[in-house]
């Protein structure tokens, strides 16, 4: 059993880790509120957006980050604000603030999404 636990051990030691983004604000530079309270539920999306496509004009009531990992993804809040991703970078995703994605690129957009949030509350809402 020892044996193990140090070959473990040595595998994490020789591993890479990259902080992609560690913040406490939103892209559009806004503090990130308290999480709700109530019975912890994450989730993880993958989402793939064809190219030319338009995302749905919603919003977020929970904490949620990302990764693109492939393509590009242009977001825009209703009050104008935009936020251009390419492949490799991360977003910490507005919260209870109108927006939409999309893909003007000539590939499909592929996005990791990871949601911060309670059970029993949606983490996205159409408008």
């Amino acid at each position: 059993m020892m044996a193990s636990s140090h070959v473990l051990a040595q595998d994490i030691d020789a591993a890479k880790v990259e902080v992609l983004t560690k913040t406490t604000s939103s892209w559009d530079g806004q503090t990130l509120e308290a999480y709700a309270e109530g019975g912890p539920e994450v989730t993880i999306l993958k989402i793939t957006i064809p190219p030319k496509t338009q995302l749905p004009i919603h919003e977020h009531p929970v904490i949620n980050a990302g990764v693109l990992l492939k393509g590009e993804l242009t977001v825009r809040t209703e009050n104008g604000e935009i936020l251009y991703l390419k492949e490799g970078d991360p977003i910490v995703e507005v919260v209870d603030k109108w927006h939409f994605g999309k893909n003007e690129g000539d590939e499909p957009a592929e996005i990791i999404v990871f949601y911060a949030g309670v059970q029993g509350m949606p983490i996205t809402i159409k408008k």
